[in-house]
């Protein structure tokens, strides 16, 4: 079965990530990012030795994105970031294959475990099984 595994943030975490720390988000060290980066590095080559991985990214910041909204009329409205309404954003994401619930589970629960400067919330790892067409359909 197909699994979307998603990792969740905001633009805080990424300012944070930046040098610009933040009450409850203190800012990283070129130490903390190349222990993050080790630690999915570690869990990217894992997945791609097991065959799990579809596809998987990190995303730009919150305040780089793009959103298409309804405008006046019903006419389309493309408006740019930051977005203050929204506190966390999808951060990053995995496309596994995996054979169960369980084995998912195992994953995103190292995802969550992601090292992290004292004092910084670990972001949340949401896991969505992918719906996949019935054959012919």
């Amino acid at each position: 079965m197909k699994y979307l595994v998603m990792i969740y943030g905001s633009q805080v975490d990424y300012d944070a990530m930046n040098g610009s720390g933040s009450e409850g988000h203190p800012a990283w060290t070129e130490k903390d990012l190349q222990a993050m980066f080790q630690h999915m590095e570690s869990i990217n080559n894992d997945l791609a030795e097991t065959g799990e991985v579809v596809e998987g990214n990190g995303l730009s910041a919150p305040k780089q994105a793009i959103v298409v909204t309804d405008g006046p009329g019903g006419a389309s409205v493309v408006s740019d970031g930051p977005f203050g309404e929204t506190k966390e954003v999808l951060a990053g994401y995995w496309v596994l294959d995996c054979a169960s619930d369980e084995r998912v589970t195992e994953i995103a629960k190292r995802v969550h475990q992601c090292p992290v400067p004292a004092g910084t919330p670990a972001s949340d790892v949401v896991i969505r099984p992918i719906l996949e067409a019935a054959p012919g359909k």
